[in-house]
């Protein structure tokens, strides 16, 4: 349907790229593409982590009295923010 990109295209595409968004916009639409691939980057590995070290054979039963233990969230290098406690969604639907 679409043929490959030549050179022409892509410049075209960059130049209407540049005309919308402005010169000045560019440099912080791609600094806060590359913080926000870096937090996802960092909680994907968390998720993979978190999956190997906590894989019980039967799962916990859950108490209705306990509260849920709270996660830390550890930022990437180069964010702004630092490590945040993260408060993990509660089921409230009764089986």
């Amino acid at each position: 349907m679409f043929g490959r990109l030549g050179p022409t295209e892509i410049i075209l595409i960059l130049v209407v790229i540049i005309l919308l968004f402005g010169a000045k916009k560019l440099p912080d639409m791609a600094r806060s593409l590359g913080k926000s691939a870096r937090i996802l980057k960092s909680e994907a590995k968390a998720m993979k982590e978190d999956g190997k070290s906590s894989a019980p054979a039967d799962p916990p039963k859950a108490d209705d009295d306990q509260q849920p233990a709270q996660r830390i969230i550890q930022a990437a290098p180069g964010d702004v923010t630092s490590s945040r406690p993260v408060s993990e969604p509660t089921d409230t639907t009764k089986r």
